[in-house]
């Protein structure tokens, strides 16, 4: 499948200059869905994973597909003041600001192996956010998940230590 095809591209969102990879398209396509969550569930078979961290919001489909088949808990990773109970938190920097994403505290055990499943990496912050909470809590992380990454922006810099897939690269014009 020729996933590129399937991506949206939105120029000038959310500002001039921004070329958006939109995703949503992708989750319109039921054979697309199909072609990522195999793609998905095969990169990681070699792996012990204990749950599933997915982040905010389109991540949240992804890793409740992977959960899913995989019969594994999945933990969500949300902006700051959404979930209800004690949490932990790491803040990490956005282009004009900061942002901070929280998992709740009884949610993460230490000893355990995480995969996290994002949509897209663009610097890498939000990945190295809720891997600094997942390493934090005494445990691993067992490797990255998305469906697109933009290496010109240097996230490999932030998460390069981690086994990282991704399905669709675009590389800045």
């Amino acid at each position: 499948m020729n996933l590129d095809a399937v991506i949206r591209k939105v120029p000038d969102f959310p500002k001039p200059g921004i070329l958006f990879y939109d995703i949503t398209s992708v989750f319109m396509n039921p054979e697309a869905v199909d072609f990522v969550s195999k793609r998905m569930l095969a990169a990681f078979d070699d792996i012990k994973i204990d749950a599933v961290i997915s982040i905010e919001s389109r991540g949240f489909i992804l890793g409740g597909i992977f959960a899913a088949e995989k019969k594994l808990p999945l933990i969500l990773a949300r902006k700051k003041g959404k979930l209800p109970s004690e949490t932990i938190e790491e803040s990490y920097d956005l282009e004009y600001g900061q942002a901070t994403l929280e998992i709740h505290k009884a949610d993460i055990a230490s000893g355990k192996k995480y995969l996290l499943i994002d949509d897209l990496i663009a610097t890498g912050g939000t990945i190295r956010a809720v891997a600094t909470m997942v390493e934090r809590s005494g445990s691993e992380v067992a490797g990255v998940f998305a469906i697109i990454a933009l290496p010109f922006l240097r996230y490999a810099e932030k998460i390069g230590k981690y086994k990282t897939i991704v399905l669709q690269e675009y590389r800045g014009e």
